[in-house]
């Protein structure tokens, strides 16, 4: 008897491809086949910046089908990708099932799909599928998504998903309280023109996933129970999986869309331990050439060696971003990349504090490595990952913006500095990374759910 074949299927971006990914090996790992299924776009990506390296073994197939948007198209109107996506790919889906059904001893067992394409579980019912959602967010957004019915009926939003008044509401008993402006659904940052167009897009997206996740047989969140109790108490039929990290299973990490720089583990080592600030945000994140010119600034003054992430959009000035003479000024205890190997450099001895975006796989990733926040949300989920870093485990600080807007140099180094001087954030820090890895151990929640997933997908 052949191997199960199993079909996981991702949203478009890198912050959904990476722990798919991750989930994909796990399943690899217990002998299973997969076929990742990628956009086009993105498939080309994720190829590029593995070049050649066989990180994902013979047991996974890379696919991909168009996403509805021409090769030189930008993609950070998520809006217009939203609405190309659902024109496309559909048909493109069910015709890449019925293609490999197929083929001979190539049938699909079980279709998994990203929760943020929660619409294919309608053409995985269609072609009668068993059928898994993964969430790759935390599991108090995907319970607000879960009551968008009930915020409407209470006259919380309006059927745009436009907040009535700015309040703080809790969905849910022993849950955090949730600012009603900060839906994930709300913010979307800069990255596009027409917010309002795009929100309605994405809010409408929403409530047809709301829908579509009735006929999943499984539903699980990159999270674990220990992080999440209420969020996970208030939707019972969410499994937690988290956290999904190459280290669970000693391997590395793919899924990329950009070439990772491993010389700065180098660098790193040479650091004293527990020196290091850590500056990364995630793919998406874009700050004006005032910003980055403060976050530089901060950088400086607070006088602790850093490891910096700069990806070559990461501000919307590509000429002279630094200020002057900047990069003479710190060579000897700063360091530039384009992008790092994020999981690598997290645990790495010397890092003593990471400035994040509070991109969801990023929070796991430092709170899994005991690692305390310095919190720079910049749009959709993130202001609630903030949430839970500061408010309710305690391992990080917020920073605030002065009348004008900006962060400034010295509120960043002032933060840093006191992130960095108060024990009680490292303390706390690894108290959460004990909490949230027992989940992956044997006999701990994440653990029991893949066992249980495994042996259904088997019978």
């Amino acid at each position: 008897m052949s191997s199960p074949h199993i079909l996981v299927f991702s949203t478009p971006a890198q912050g959904h491809v990476i722990p798919l990914l991750e989930f994909s090996q796990c399943l690899a790992k217990h002998g299973f086949r997969v076929t990742f299924v990628n956009s086009e776009y993105n498939h080309k990506r994720v190829m590029k910046s593995l070049e050649g390296k066989n990180y994902l073994g013979e047991q996974i197939r890379l696919v991909s089908i168009p996403d509805g948007m021409e090769p030189w198209e930008e993609r950070t109107d998520p809006g217009k990708l939203i609405e190309k996506v659902l024109q496309v790919m559909p048909g493109k889906l069910e015709e890449l099932i019925e293609e490999i059904n197929g083929r001979d001893d190539e049938k699909i067992d079980c279709f998994i799909a990203d929760g943020f394409m929660g619409w294919s579980m309608e053409v995985a019912e269609k072609m009668k599928l068993k059928r898994a959602v993964i969430w790759t967010s935390c599991a108090a957004s995907v319970a607000s998504i879960f009551c968008i019915p009930k915020l409407i009926d209470d006259g919380i939003i309006d059927s745009n998903g436009t907040p009535i008044r700015k309040q703080m509401i809790q969905l849910a008993p022993n849950m955090l309280e949730m600012n009603t402006e900060e839906f994930f659904w709300t913010r979307l940052g800069d990255i596009t023109t027409q917010k309002m167009t795009s929100q309605k897009i994405i809010f409408d997206l929403s409530i047809r996933t709301i829908k579509a996740m009735k006929v999943a047989d499984f539903q699980f969140c990159n999270s674990t129970y220990e992080l999440e109790p209420g969020a996970f108490n208030m939707i019972p039929e969410l499994l937690p999986v988290g956290p999904l990290l190459a280290s669970n299973r000693l391997g590395n990490s793919a899924g990329h869309f950009w070439p990772e720089d491993s010389t700065c583990l180098k660098w790193l080592d040479q650091q004293q331990p527990k020196s290091v600030i850590y500056v990364a945000f995630g793919s998406h994140t874009v700050l004006d050439h005032n910003q980055f010119q403060e976050l530089a600034l901060g950088l400086e003054i607070c006088n602790r060696p850093f490891l910096w992430v700069v990806r070559p959009d990461v501000t919307t000035d590509a000429n002279d971003v630094y200020p002057r003479e900047f990069q003479e000024r710190v060579a000897t205890r700063g360091q530039m990349i384009s992008w790092a190997p994020q999981q690598r450099v997290l645990s790495h001895p010397s890092i003593a504090c990471f400035l994040s975006h509070c991109g969801w796989n990023s929070t796991m990733e430092g709170v899994s490595n005991g690692i305390p926040f310095l919190c720079w949300p910049y749009f959709v989920d993130q202001f609630l990952n903030e949430s839970y870093i500061c408010d309710i485990w305690k391992v990080g600080l917020k920073l605030d913006k002065d009348e004008s807007g900006i962060i400034t140099g010295e509120e960043i180094s002032n933060k840093l500095v006191q992130v960095l001087g108060d024990q009680n954030f490292k303390a706390r820090a690894l108290e959460l990374k004990e909490i949230t890895m027992s989940s992956v151990r044997e006999g701990g929640s994440s653990y029991k759910t893949f066992q249980n997933f495994l042996e259904w997908v088997k019978t």
